[in-house]
């Protein structure tokens, strides 16, 4: 369906209009028989059309295009687009929990969504803002997040100008701090967007990339933020210890971790040097290693020595829990 005074042209002149697009797909697809897939897509448009009731569009005032196991939307320029990432995407979570409640093969949409000059002629819509719709719905690290949290029902990727313009601005439902960016490398795309899974605080994606963390652990909370990307609100800081105001040092997993820089730089976290250190002596005897210097230790410390040998830089040693 399409709507009146929306196709993009004037005078014969294509011409475009700038109108929110939205593209879903059904995840897995390709492993259901005919009639599942008859009843998915079914799910599926019904879920479409309680989100457009939601916020006010009626049918007949958009074009939609069926794209066998997605499908494709282009808006009037007249809706508000802050519906559309607020209340329309939580109608749409709302609709698909219904719908699964009980069964083994739950319905599972990857949307992607955009903004931008749309053109529309009688075969259907073009331009830029379709393409990066497109490829923003299946971009690597969309399927990740479905492929591999099989518990997820719904993930939506916008674009970082949807992102910038409209979801950062907050609103009734809208809940940008729950926005993770990663880098959307596909075909001609090059660029950021920005992932989002209902009733989450963050989708399960760690680095620029969108990698996933490690099979069996969450997205840490205090993971520091990819290039651009907005920290959660309210976080917990984290940092190297008191030296930057964030706190003592985070106890490490699974002993202390070492990290050698050029054979000569020795950074150790876990260990905790009381008194006023002065710095790190070579060890003039061949083999004595390095050794960390306290001029004012406590009662029965004693000096911190460097534990390495040759040229490889001393471990100091001391206590191995941080005050």
């Amino acid at each position: 369906m399409s709507s009146a005074g929306v196709s993009g042209e004037v005078g014969g002149e294509a011409c475009g209009i700038h109108r929110f697009v939205v593209f879903g797909d059904i995840c897995g697809s390709g492993t259901l028989d005919l009639a599942e897939k008859k009843h998915q897509r079914a799910a599926m448009y019904a879920a479409f059309d309680d989100a457009y009731s939601s916020v006010g569009v009626e049918p007949g005032t958009f074009h939609q295009e069926d794209r066998g196991d997605g499908i494709l939307v282009a808006l009037r320029p007249d809706v508000p687009p802050t519906l559309m990432v607020g209340r329309w995407i939580d109608t749409l979570y709302e609709s698909l929990r219904a719908h699964n409640q009980g069964r083994v093969r739950p319905l599972r949409l990857r949307i992607g969504m955009n903004a931008g000059l749309v053109t529309q002629d009688r075969h259907g819509l073009v331009g830029r803002a379709v393409d990066l719709a497109a490829r923003l719905c299946d971009s690597p690290p969309a399927k990740r997040i479905m492929n591999e949290t099989p518990e997820i029902d719904l993930v939506v990727v916008v674009s970082d100008w949807l992102y910038g313009n409209v979801v950062a601005d907050g609103g009734r439902y809208v809940e940008p701090d729950h926005y993770r960016s990663a880098r959307i490398r596909s075909k001609e795309t090059d660029e950021a967007a920005w992932f989002h899974v209902p009733r989450r605080p963050a989708p399960p994606l760690i680095g620029r990339d969108g990698e996933l963390p490690p099979e069996g652990e969450p997205a840490p909370e205090g993971e520091p933020a990819a290039a651009g990307e907005r920290p959660p609100a309210g976080a917990a800081r984290t940092g190297v210890g008191p030296s930057r105001g964030d706190g003592p040092t985070p106890r490490p997993v699974g002993g202390n971790r070492e990290y050698h820089v050029g054979g000569d730089l020795l950074d150790i976290h876990g260990n905790t040097i009381h008194g006023g250190f002065t710095g790190i002596r070579k060890g003039s005897t061949k083999g004595a290693g390095d050794s960390v210097t306290d001029p004012d230790p406590r009662p029965g410390s004693g000096p911190r020595s460097g534990s390495g040998a040759g040229a490889s830089s001393g471990t100091a040693s001391g206590a191995g829990d941080p005050e």
